[in-house]
């Protein structure tokens, strides 16, 4: 790769949009339907550990 300054600052600039980007994924919100999802799975999580 080169040194050249201007794509050093272009590298600079994708590495902090891509950080915004998952950032910003990270803090959304699930949609309802995967929270029912998650809360099934927890409550057959606890019912099979009832059970051992």
């Amino acid at each position: 790769m080169s040194n050249d300054p201007s794509s050093e600052k272009a590298r600079q600039q994708i590495d902090e949009n891509l950080k915004r980007v998952f950032q910003a994924q990270e803090e959304a919100e699930l949609p309802d339907r995967f929270k029912q999802l998650l809360e099934q799975l927890k409550a057959q999580d606890s019912k099979s550990g009832d059970a051992s």
